[in-house]
């Protein structure tokens, strides 16, 4: 950083850039000590930088080359790098919450930390990214981890540890390129080389909020000449920054007015207010002035007032609307009269805990010259401090062809340059192909797509990987990763398909396969499933699928009975059915056979009404039968109605998976089963459970042909 005078520990040379003047510092540091050899303070001779932004390049290089010069000649040696820092003005900060999730529970490794940070930058750079930004380059200059999560909880660090997923709260800083390049063009007229760029609140915060104190809710508020920039410490982090446009300068355009003088005189008049009961100065007739301090402080409160509520908000804002413990005030417009209790009071909080921090904090740093410690220095000396905790700049690489200008924290990878370069982060993982999606039985079913090739990444023509680390100049060639195939399935593969349905054909047990209809029309087991349809998976067969999965050709003389019953092509066969396959001729003499005996029951019964009625004598009565043959058949007619026996109908039920044939009465209910199957109802052994094709039973539900019926005793 320096050439010629031979010093104890490495040198560095800082510049603050501020909005009314450029602070100078060169000085080493030695252990926890920070020697500073010289340091030189020059104004601005126009308005060349407004609210901490260059507005005159040209103009401010000529500055920091004046600056340069004088602490050559102060230390002995020449200045060749220097560290800077940029103002909150343009900064873009964004605070995220980012998950990374695994296919299952695995150990967590680097890798997957490296690649939940680099979701959490993108999600954060889309988040702050608006509209109007659209045209402008925005660089991440720092980020920072303010927590981790392991499996939805809190975390120190997930490495090493099983999990299902990760996640991270992180907050990002990013600026504009072109305010980037105006620091480096300025640094570059005076012929300096930038070693290090950071955040002006970042560089205070390394003097006025020691590591050991950022445990604390604390606020930082950095009160320059056209910002006053913001950042919040909390459980050992930076967790928020921020800035309002309003400091130093606003009093000082007051004071000009109130007093009739340029804004050089007024500075002067403002830097007295404190230090003396009266302030003296001349107009710009050229007429010597002199004002009591009170008088000038009390024109400026109201101003003074809103400086204070604007800070005490963001600073709110940024700590989630509750007041921090306390707040440290650096910088020049914070040395106002009043400033630091109008901030306690506006955030609520006891005067005491809102002070400027100068002399206190500098225990550690040793002037060679003579120096008055004072707020005005923290952010100075933290630029210089920040060197040794962050030696970093910017490099420069070829990425696909684009050249890209990184933020180099010592860490940098494919990666970073792939999102600096607009190259979408989900282009160099592996992609999984689209999802399929559609309906079994009215339920969604999803089926993911498969993982693609990860990206062709290749460096200087070398291969390498996403986390491969860069570096300056490096030719960078990426061929996106692809994605996968999407998802598929055939019916086949369908847990429900793979079940079967079990029937008894004959003597014989025969296990079917279930059919499926996708979307109404049957489909065979190979059909390959499209995206929407809708599956439906049969518990039931027909009998002219079970003929065809038994390959039987039935003849002609041939007839069905399911349970007993004839049936035909279409009749549904469903779980423990009995199928069996009789000749024509032997159903038919059989059926004649039944319908011999069903009359035979009929004239039977018909000789019991008679007989009950008391017919049968007068029958056998030939003459009274020939008289009275209108009469009795009446009679017999009224007896029948009252009677009202019944023709026996037998109706076949399947119960607990056995056939079940009921007889004697036309119509069945449920209770009727207990007369012919045995099932002991005399002893309670649990709940009784009763259903009817899969339904709670009723006792005197009726049933029907083929009924499917379950009895049995639940433990409760």
């Amino acid at each position: 950083m320096v050439k010629g005078k031979k010093i104890s520990g490495k040198t560095v040379f800082g510049l603050d850039i501020g909005t009314r003047s450029i602070v100078g510092t060169v000085g080493y540091k030695k252990g926890d000590e920070f020697f500073c050899l010289a340091q030189r303070v020059k104004e601005h001779e126009t308005r060349s930088m407004l609210d901490g932004q260059i507005h005159d390049i040209g103009q401010v290089g000529e500055t920091i080359t004046e600056v340069k010069e004088e602490l050559e000649k102060a230390v002995g040696m020449e200045l060749t790098e220097v560290c800077i820092a940029a103002a909150g003005r343009v900064l873009r900060t964004a605070t995220v919450h980012s998950d990374l999730e695994f296919t299952e529970s695995r150990e967590v490794t680097v890798e997957d930390i490296y690649n939940l940070r680099s979701m959490a930058i993108e999600k954060a750079y889309e988040e702050f990214t608006s509209e109007e930004d659209a045209a402008l380059s925005f660089y991440c200059v720092g980020n920072s981890v303010i927590r981790y999560y392991m499996n939805n909880y809190p975390i120190g660090n997930p490495e090493g540890h099983k999990a299902a997923c990760i996640g991270a709260d992180l907050i990002a800083t990013f600026l504009p390129e072109d305010v980037i390049d105006g620091l480096y063009k300025a640094v570059e007229l005076a012929g300096l080389r930038v070693a290090s760029l950071t955040l002006e609140p970042i560089a205070a915060i390394q003097v006025a909020i020691p590591k050991n104190y950022r445990m604390l809710n604390l606020a930082l508020v950095d009160v320059g000449a056209g910002t006053s920039d913001i950042c919040i410490t909390d459980d050992g982090s930076i967790t928020a920054y921020g800035m309002i446009p309003l400091a130093g300068d606003s009093l000082t355009e007051v004071i000009a007015k109130e007093c009739l003088v340029d804004f050089a005189g007024a500075e002067a008049i403002k830097k007295q207010l404190g230090e003396k009961d009266e302030v003296s100065y001349e107009d710009i007739i050229g007429l010597p002035q002199t004002m009591k301090s009170t008088d000038l402080l009390q024109v400026l409160e109201p101003y003074i007032n809103k400086m204070a509520e604007e800070a005490a908000e963001k600073i709110l804002e940024l700590n989630g609307d509750k007041p921090v413990s306390a707040v440290f005030v650096v910088g020049g417009g914070g040395k106002i009269p009043g400033y630091t209790d109008k901030l306690a009071e506006k955030i609520g909080i006891q005067s005491q805990r809102s002070a400027l921090r100068g002399k206190e904090v500098m225990g550690n740093i040793i002037f060679s010259e003579a120096v008055e410690k004072d707020s005005t220095l923290v952010t100075p000396l933290g630029i210089c401090l920040n060197y040794y905790e962050q030696n970093n700049n910017f490099i420069v690489v070829t990425f696909n062809d684009k050249r890209i200008k990184l933020y180099d924290n010592d860490k940098l990878s494919v990666v970073d340059a792939a999102m600096q370069a607009d190259f979408s982060n989900e282009l160099l993982f592996p992609r999984r192909g689209k999802e399929l999606r559609f309906t079994v039985n009215k339920k969604v079913r999803t089926v993911k797509g498969q993982l693609g090739e990860a990206a062709v990444i290749r460096i200087g023509g070398r291969e390498a990987n996403i986390y491969a680390p860069i570096h300056e100049n490096d030719v960078i060639r990426v061929k996106e990763s692809t994605e996968g195939a999407p998802g598929s399935m055939t019916i086949s593969s369908l847990p429900e398909f793979r079940d079967i349905i079990s029937v008894q054909v004959q003597e014989r047990r025969i296990d079917v396969p279930k059919y499926a209809r996708v979307n109404g029309s049957y489909q065979l087991s190979s059909y390959s499933i499209q995206q929407g349809d809708d599956i439906e998976v049969l518990d039931y067969c027909t009998v002219g699928q079970l003929l065809e999965f038994m390959d039987i050709l039935l003849p002609e003389d041939k007839v069905i009975l399911i349970n007993h019953k004839p049936a035909d092509r279409e009749t549904k066969v469903f779980e423990n059915y009995l199928v069996s396959f009789v000749e024509r001729a032997e159903l038919e003499a059989a059926e004649a056979e039944k319908l011999r005996a069903l009359r035979e029951a009929e004239a039977e019964r018909h000789r019991s009404v008679y007989e009950r009625a008391g017919i049968r004598d007068a029958y056998e009565d030939d003459e009274m039968m020939e008289e009275d043959d209108e009469e009795a058949y009446e009679a017999e007619a009224a007896r029948e109605e009252q009677v009202k026996e019944v023709i026996s109908i037998p109706v076949t039920v399947m119960v607990n998976g056995m056939p079940v044939e009921l007889t004697g009465k036309q119509e069945y209910v449920f209770v009727d089963v207990f007369n012919v199957i045995d099932f002991d109802l005399s002893t309670v052994k649990g709940n009784l459970v009763t259903t009817i094709n899969g339904a709670t039973a009723e006792y005197l539900q009726p049933l029907k042909e083929g009924d499917i019926l379950v009895i049995r005793w639940e433990q409760p």
